[in-house]
Order: C-alpha cells, then structure tokens, then sequence
C-alpha cells in the first residue's frame, strides 16, 4: 500500500494542484495560502471525526511529536514558495526544486537514517544525480527557489518519517500550528476570506481537498517505505508539473532540461528494476 499511496500524492502534486492553483491567479500567493490552511484545517477537522475509529493516536505524548511544529513551518515554507512559483509563471523552476528533492532525500536516508543501498541503486542515483546536475550548470547560477523547494520537503519527509504518527492526525495538528498565522493574515490581507464570485469562493474552499489528501497520502507511504524509496517515487510530480507547463501552458523546455528529463527517468527505471528483482525469491528458494 505505501506504494500506492505514493504515486496517488505525487500524481496529485503533478497534475491536479498545479492547475487548481493555476485557476485562483486573481488572488495572491499569501492570500491563497492562508486560505488553504483555513480550509485544509476544517477539512481535516471533519475527516478526523468522521474517521475517530480508525485513528491511531500517539499516546502518551513524547518530545517527538513536538517535531510537528518544526513540520509544519516546513511545509508552509515549501507551500509558499510554490504557490510564488506557479503565480509567476515559473512552473519549470518548481519542477527543477523537486526533481532535486529525492536527491536531498536519499542523502538523509543514508546520514540520518542509515540507509543502505546496493550497488546497482547508486548506479541509478547517480545517473539522477547527472542530469540534475546538468539542469544546474546549464542555468548558470544557483536556483535557490528550486533549492528552497527542495531541501525544505525533503526536511518534512525526514520529520514526518521520524514521527511517524498517524498520517491524518499529523496533518490535523500540522494545520492547527499554521491556523492562528492563517487567521491573522486574512484578518489584514485586502483580497476577502469569502469573496463574492461562487467560483472563487468554491474554488478556495477546495484548497482544503487538494491539500489534504496528498498529504496525508504521503504521510501514509513515508511510514511504509524507505526514504530512498519515497525520494526516487516523487520523481514522478515534477514531471507532471514540467509536462503540464510545456504542454498546457506554454513555457519553454529547454535542451538540457530534455537532458534532465532523460537522465533523470533512466536511473529511476535502472532503480525500479533493481528493486523488483530483489524481491524476487532466488532460485530454488520455496515461498509460502
């Protein structure tokens, strides 16, 4: 399951939020995101109670779970950014931040979390690694919204893996740390928290769905999988988001981000390969 939950929030990240977002440009990149926050919460909120049964709640408390705090201010940053990203037509550039990410991932898989990885997996990294790289120089200066983008949810993953709480529940306390920082700025902010036009307003509101499920998707597969595992699966978000702006929206994609785009899904193929074979029971073994 932990596969399927991550590919239904990295195929979300890729396609559904970037167009959702796309389709709120009247209002502005901070104004959006204390609304998603509002909204993400509420939602959140229902679900809990309408999912009480199923939850699995931390008990007793530890100083690990106040690390949720620290996950929360990572992923406003990160949403934050992207939201600026996507609002300045800079799609590529938020695609590039998390083609870099699984790379920040599988360095924090191997320092903090001591993961391991065979031979062939370094090979695939590697490889990843490469085209990154190329994207990187080709651009001539350092990206550092891409970088921002990348290294701050990459920090989330390691937290929310650590933590390692119940998906929903840590998405439910992550929106409660950002809801009184939500409140206040749409107290001041001129654009309205209801405004006027039922699309806008329907639009807003579901901030909070496209918001939540991805989450609490991830949340669910960073329990079940390794790091590694995870980082090299995300590449599939930014694809889409890179596909969907040279196909729907009309950004450029240049030579090396092709070379990228190709070095990139070849280590990722060589990774996916070595992972299956390696489940594969040997020769003469009997499985149950």
């Amino acid at each position: 399951m932990g596969l399927v939950y991550a590919l239904a929030a990295y195929l979300s990240w890729g396609l559904v939020v970037p167009v959702h977002f796309r389709l709120l440009g009247g209002f502005s990149p901070s104004h959006i995101l204390a609304e998603r926050i509002v909204w993400s919460a509420l939602f959140a909120g229902l679900l809990a109670l309408a999912w009480h049964k199923r939850l699995r709640l931390p008990h007793p408390l530890t100083k690990r779970h106040a690390l949720l705090a620290v996950s929360a201010a990572l992923i406003g940053l990160n949403w934050l950014l992207y939201l600026v990203s996507i609002d300045r037509g800079h799609m590529l550039d938020a695609s590039l931040g998390y083609y870099i990410n699984p790379l920040v991932n599988v360095g924090l898989g191997r320092l903090v979390l001591g993961e391991r990885l065979r031979p062939v997996q370094g090979v695939a990294i590697a490889i990843a690694a490469v085209g990154v790289g190329i994207a990187v120089i080709w651009a001539g200066d350092l990206p550092l919204v891409s970088l921002a983008l990348a290294v701050s949810f990459a920090l989330y993953s390691l937290i929310r893996k650590v933590v390692a709480v119940d998906s929903l529940v840590g998405f439910l306390a992550e929106t409660l740390v950002l809801l009184p920082l939500a409140v206040g700025w749409l107290v001041v902010s001129p654009q309205p928290f209801l405004p006027a036009a039922p699309r806008d307003l329907l639009l807003l509101m579901l901030t909070g769905v496209t918001t939540a499920f991805p989450l609490i998707w991830f949340a669910a597969a960073a329990a079940r999988l390794r790091l590694t595992t995870l980082g090299l699966l995300q590449y599939v978000a930014p694809t889409g988001l890179l596909l969907l702006s040279v196909l729907a929206y009309g950004e450029q994609l240049e030579p090396h981000r092709v070379a990228m785009f190709v070095l990139i899904w070849a280590g990722l193929a060589l990774y996916t390969i070595d992972a299956l074979r390696s489940r594969r029971p040997a020769p003469g073994v009997r499985t149950a």
